[in-house]
């Protein structure tokens, strides 16, 4: 008789919506994909979800993705959750979320970064410690805000938990989470991995956990020192609420309630892995990280735009975040605020469809365009605003929209170079400008964003073809949790980083040094406007540094 297939499933909680992905766990032939939209309300600055929302979603997703797989129920052998990192869930004593969760693009805690920025020995002390220095996207910042703006909230919680931390305890009723998504916070202390046991037998949340939450059987974890005692301190934040930090994202934290096996129709016997954050299970999705590719460079390109890659060190950089990645190694990642969206607007002012451009320097002129319409991050120049410069009588309207591409493509390869140089590679050295450039994200399906970041990085392109990264990264997690196996290993045999390779072109030197030349001469007036230029909004936008990787394949 044939084998039964083992279907392993792999939920991308974002902002927007929560996609399931019914994968093959032996081939990872992705079988049927679910989906279910989310609510985001707030104005002002304010960005908040219903964390029963994105229960009921992941619900409606999972029960869609098992029946259009064609699958039966029992072939479910393993589920993680990969969400959008950063959020703040706070909960009662009985479980349940005691308001609407805080979510990373929520800028009203900028004030409350900047304060805990000057704390603790300045940036580069947070920087030693947490690998990130506070700004308004971190969890540490939110926590400061609620206990500022909603005390009696404050008060009232039994349990802090990140989004995706919240849906797996949902699933098991364990309270855990892993480096990757803990190191997003800046009170996680250790930064990044080097715990051994990916997979394993099981987590023990011997400490932190708030709620009452359960153990899982196995060897256990030890926490001891995840979480920097003396920041919690510094924030008034009981580590008791906190949930244990397993060894990785595909540690086996334990199985299905009977409560979640009825909601998902599924048997209680479904493993449930620890999970990550959503830009960690990416990263699982193409493959990187310790037996998968290390120091291999990655653009997203969305609504923002972020360059991250998996290394075995972390840099200390304040134009970075330092990140843990889920499986021992580290995920450096830069974000630019300015580029899908941006272009977009650009190509709708010039009633232009968005394929439809020429060169900056198309006619012998000489068009810059600097899209930073909502402040730009990195640079960190968060009064900016948009800047065309080089027009002429006869200038052909295409070649406007070619420079606000080359714009944009620019300061996310210029937040590129920082990143390696950060971790300590040239650049410009032979053998890491031929490495692939792995680029992702909505704007890798245009033919004009693709091709203007090969002529600007001067570097071999890989498109991949799977477009459900992180749900693919979630489903290796949940993989590994199964049957003990490397995630990044899971993910590079399945092949789903793989696509399409463009050979490098001749990088356009001229092109570069024009935009450079704008920027450096632009920046001590044009682009640093006063607060009270910017009237209102302004910075806040410009300090969320993180953003949500599903987010970025809508650009």
């Amino acid at each position: 008789m044939p084998t039964r297939r083992s279907v392993v499933i792999g939920v991308d909680s974002s902002t927007q919506s929560t996609k399931a992905a019914a994968v093959d766990a032996d081939t990872g032939e992705l079988l049927a994909v679910g989906r279910a939209p989310h609510t985001v309300t707030g104005s002002a600055g304010a960005r908040e979800s219903d964390p029963e929302e994105w229960w009921t979603a992941l619900v409606t997703a999972v029960r869609a993705a098992v029946r259009d797989a064609g699958v039966p129920a029992g072939a479910v052998t393993g589920i993680a959750v990969a969400g959008q990192q950063h959020g703040l869930v706070t909960l009662g004593a009985d479980g349940r979320p005691l308001r609407p969760a805080l979510l990373w693009n929520d800028t009203r805690s900028a004030p409350q970064a900047a304060a805990l920025a000057a704390r603790l020995g300045g940036p580069a002390a947070w920087l030693e410690r947490t690998g990130s220095v506070p700004v308004a996207s971190m969890t540490a910042a939110k926590w400061q805000w609620l206990r500022a703006h909603e005390p009696r909230h404050a008060e009232a919680v039994a349990g802090v938990r990140l989004p995706h931390d919240h849906l797996t305890e949902r699933l098991t009723g364990i309270a855990v989470t892993d480096p990757g998504d803990a190191s997003g916070t800046c009170w996680y202390g250790r930064g990044g991995g080097g715990a051994a046991g990916i997979g394993g037998d099981g987590v023990g949340a011997s400490t932190g956990g708030g709620v009452g939450a359960g153990t899982a059987g196995g060897h256990g974890v030890d926490v001891t020192g995840a979480y920097d005692p003396e920041i919690l301190d510094l924030i008034g934040l009981d580590p008791a609420l906190l949930p244990a930090v397993a060894p990785g994202g595909a540690s086996r934290v334990g199985t299905l309630t009977s409560a979640a096996a009825e909601a998902l129709g599924l048997p209680r016997t479904v493993v449930v892995a620890a999970g990550t954050g959503d830009n960690m299970a990416a990263a699982v999705g193409l493959g990187l990280g310790g037996a998968g590719l290390l120091d291999h460079p990655v653009v997203s390109l969305g609504t923002s735009g972020t360059v991250f890659a998996a290394t075995r060190g972390r840099p200390a950089d304040p134009g970075l975040a330092g990140f843990a990645a889920t499986d021992g190694t580290y995920l450096p990642l830069g974000c630019t605020l300015n580029c899908t969206l941006a272009v977009d607007r650009f190509a709708a002012l010039l009633g232009l469809d968005r394929e439809d451009t020429a060169p900056g320097g198309t006619g012998g002129g000489g068009v810059v365009v600097l899209p930073y319409l909502d402040g730009e991050r990195t640079p960190d120049l968060p009064h900016a605003a948009g800047l065309v410069t080089g027009l002429r009588h006869g200038t052909d309207p295409r070649a406007i929209l070619g420079a606000a591409y080359e714009g944009a493509a620019f300061t996310v390869l210029r937040a590129l170079d920082h990143l390696l140089a950060a971790c300590g590679l040239d650049p410009a050295a032979p053998d890491v400008r031929d490495r692939p450039l792995r680029l992702i994200g909505g704007g890798a399906r245009g033919r004009a964003w693709t091709e203007t970041v090969r002529r600007l990085s001067g570097r071999p392109l890989v498109v991949p073809v799977a477009e459900e990264l992180v749900a693919l990264g979630a489903a290796a997690l949940a993989a590994g949790a199964v049957t003990g196996a490397d995630p990044v290993a899971l993910t590079t045999a399945w092949g789903t980083g793989a696509g399409e390779v463009l050979p490098a072109v001749g990088r356009d030197e001229e092109t570069w040094h024009r935009i450079a030349g704008v920027l450096s001469a632009a920046t001590p007036t044009l682009l640093s406007s006063t607060v009270e230029e910017v009237g209102q909004g302004g910075r806040g936008e410009a300090d969320v540094v993180e953003v949500d990787a599903a987010s970025l394949a809508d650009g």
